[in-house]
């Protein structure tokens, strides 16, 4: 499965934002409803990223993450947050840029 990269943004009179939960779980719809689309045919890979999207949306990490992004966003920080499987288990990682 390619990595899920979520981007969370402050919203700005122009732009409107949304924090790592609102992407997860917009993400998260999206699959689901191609998953119904598509019906008992399905894509495993489809599958793997919505149960990806749920266990980091249940992992009490996704809390700290959102903090840490939404610390450095105040700062005028971008950041990224990327959801993977390594050794078929769910990993988070935080990404800061400048």
């Amino acid at each position: 499965m390619e990595p899920i990269s979520l981007d969370p943004r402050y919203s700005t009179t122009a732009v409107p934002g949304k924090c790592i939960k609102c992407l997860a779980e917009q993400e998260m719809n999206n699959c689901l409803l191609e998953l119904l689309r598509q019906g008992a045919a399905g894509n495993r890979e489809l599958e793997e990223r919505f149960e990806a999207l749920v266990s980091f949306l249940k992992s009490p990490e996704s809390k700290k993450l959102r903090d840490e992004s939404e610390r450095y966003l105040a700062e005028g920080k971008r950041v990224s947050v990327e959801i993977c499987f390594e050794n078929g288990k769910p990993i988070y990682r935080l990404k800061v840029k400048e």
